[in-house]
């Protein structure tokens, strides 16, 4: 079966103008093109097209998901880990809607509140398997135990400060400033003093790092929520701060 480019955009509720630019991109390109111009989409047209939507929705620039897209040329083993992805959210989510729940149902009764409650769902130790394995358990149990100690007012200063790199290097994104210029490396030092906070990372792992904030679009979209490509330049300024000084 084939599609239209009119149908598409309707059923997929974007427009015929975004889809042209997908495939000026190089993000989509049409099966086919008629003789009166129209474009047409066959059915791996439309599987392309609902990985592009679901990256969107992550967070990715389109920079990003042209090379997610391009890593990833297994299509089920790309929508498997797409629904693991928005499994893992919608859980997250569900658990967050209930903590909220419970909150104004005892606020409402004036009934004493529970933290364990409050909190179900904002839970930093739902990565432990996933640092475990890229970094080992030792990594882990370190930074949990960091965590745990810390007051809630610095878990806030912490995650603020974060917050506060990862939009300056939106705006630089957004400026075209490349990885290398100075002020660019000056945010990368911070990035770098902020991972340091409970270790000193070595130079494979900075990289790396970096690395996975393009590949994963859970950290990616941390990023290019302020600008266009800014996971892209945190990757890069952070390979260039790491060959010049670890």
């Amino acid at each position: 079966m084939e599609w239209s480019i009119q149908e598409i955009a309707r059923k997929a509720g974007t427009t015929s103008r975004t889809l042209r630019h997908y495939g000026e991109l190089g993000l989509l390109e049409p099966s086919r093109i008629g003789a009166n111009g129209y474009r047409y989409y066959d059915q791996a047209a439309l599987v392309r097209l609902q990985r592009i939507l679901l990256l969107r929705e992550l967070g990715l620039s389109l920079p990003a998901i042209a090379e997610v897209l391009e890593g990833q040329r297994d299509t089920s083993a790309a929508l498997r880990t797409h629904l693991a992805l928005l499994e893992q959210e919608r859980e997250r989510i569900g658990r967050q809607i209930e903590a909220v729940r419970t909150t104004l149902h005892k606020t409402e009764r004036g009934e004493e509140l529970m933290a364990d409650e409050m909190f179900d769902g904002f839970d930093h130790t739902k990565y432990e398997e996933e640092v475990t394995e890229r970094w080992g358990r030792d990594a882990y149990q370190e930074g949990d135990r960091w965590w745990r100690s810390l007051s809630d007012a610095e878990k806030k200063a912490f995650m603020a400060e974060q917050a506060g790199i990862a939009r300056d290097f939106g705006r630089a994104a957004r400026e075209g400033l490349g990885p290398d210029s100075d002020e660019v490396q000056a945010i990368a030092r911070r990035q770098y003093a902020w991972l340091s906070t409970t270790s000193t990372p070595t130079k494979e792992y900075v990289i790396g790092l970096g690395q996975m904030y393009v590949d994963d679009p859970r950290f990616a979209k941390n990023y290019d929520q302020h600008g266009e490509g800014a996971a892209v330049l945190v990757r890069d300024a952070m390979t260039v701060f790491a060959e010049r000084n670890l």
